[in-house]
C-alpha cells in the first residue's frame, strides 16, 4: 500500500511541476468542511440512528487544474473539465446502534455492543476529474449569480487509524465482546483491531459551483469514498461466517468550501 501512497505523491507533484511550466494553465486553490459519515461494521445498515450517530468532521484544502485560459472555446474538454487534487483529513466516533442495541430484555449481547467504543480517523490524498456538463468554464466564469453543477470521479490514497476500546473490559474476553468479533478475520487475531494502517479509496460526487465574484466561488458537494479495506471503524467480522458484514468500510461527505482564482 505504501506504493500507491508514493505514487500519488509524485503524480501530484508531478502535475503541480508540469502546471507551473505551462503559462496556459489556470489555478484554482480552495478549502472545504462539512459533517462526514462513516458507514462500517459499528450499527445497523439502514438504520437512520446509525446514520447520524456515527457522524464525525472533516476538512481539506484543494487544488484546481483547469486548461480553459488556452482554450479558444471550441474544444470541449477544455470548456467542460477539471482535475483537482486535494489533501483531507476526518474524524469520526462510532457507538452501535439500532434493532441489536435497543432489543429488550437488555441482555448480555445488547451490552456489549453498547459498551463497545471506537474513533476512526482517516487522512487523505488524492486526484478528481471534475465535469460540468451543463456550462462552459468561461461562461461560468463571467457570470457572477450563477451555478454550474458538476460531477467528480477519482481515487485516495488514505492514511487510517483505529481505536477501540468497551467500558466492560479487556476486549478479547467474551464476557466484554460478541462472539462474531472475537473470531479470527482477514489475517487479525479477532474480528477487531486498534491499528494504523493505508488504503485506496475509489471517490465519486456531485456538487455545485457558485459564482461569488470574478475572482471566487462557493460550493457545496456531496462525495462517497469507498475503501478497499474493511478496517477502517477497527471492525470486520470474518466474512466467511458472518456474511450479512459483507461490505468494505465507506465515507460520505457533505463539503461546503470556499474556491479562489490565481493570477500568475
Amino acid at each position: 500500500m505504501r506504493k500507491h501512497l508514493y505514487t500519488t505523491i509524485f503524480a501530484l507533484f508531478s502535475l503541480s511541476t508540469i502546471a507551473t511550466a505551462q503559462a496556459n494553465l489556470a489555478h484554482e486553490i480552495g478549502f472545504f468542511a462539512g459533517p462526514v459519515t462513516l458507514q462500517s461494521d459499528f450499527g445497523e445498515r439502514h438504520n437512520v440512528d446509525t446514520n447520524v450517530g456515527n457522524t464525525g468532521f472533516g476538512f481539506g484544502v484543494a487544488h484546481w487544474l483547469n486548461f480553459s485560459a488556452a482554450n479558444n472555446r471550441d474544444r470541449y474538454f477544455p470548456e467542460h473539465f477539471k482535475i483537482r487534487s486535494e489533501l483531507s483529513f476526518s474524524r469520526t466516533n462510532l457507538r452501535h446502534f439500532g434493532e441489536w442495541v435497543e432489543r429488550k430484555p437488555d441482555g448480555l449481547f445488547a451490552q456489549q455492543l453498547k459498551n463497545m467504543k471506537g474513533t476512526s480517523t482517516v487522512i487523505g490524498l488524492g486526484s478528481q476529474l471534475e465535469f460540468s456538463p451543463f456550462r462552459s468554464i468561461h461562461n461560468f466564469e463571467n457570470s457572477v449569480g450563477g451555478i454550474s453543477p458538476y460531477f467528480s470521479a477519482g481515487f485516495m490514497v488514505s492514511y487510517y487509524s483505529a481505536k477501540l476500546n468497551s467500558r466492560l473490559g479487556d476486549m478479547s474476553l467474551p464476557n466484554v465482546t460478541p462472539g462474531k468479533y472475537l473470531t479470527p478475520s482477514d489475517g487479525r487475531a479477532h474480528g477487531f483491531s486498534s491499528e494504523n494502517g493505508i488504503t485506496v479509496a475509489a471517490t465519486a460526487g456531485i456538487g455545485v459551483h457558485y459564482k461569488l465574484t470574478t475572482m471566487s466561488d462557493l460550493m457545496f458537494e456531496t462525495k462517497f469514498q469507498m475503501y478497499s479495506s474493511d478496517w477502517i471503524d477497527g471492525l470486520n467480522p470474518n466474512k466467511d461466517i458472518y456474511t450479512e458484514n459483507k461490505s468494505n468500510d465507506w465515507q460520505v461527505w457533505f463539503n461546503f468550501g470556499y474556491i479562489y482564482y490565481l493570477e500568475f
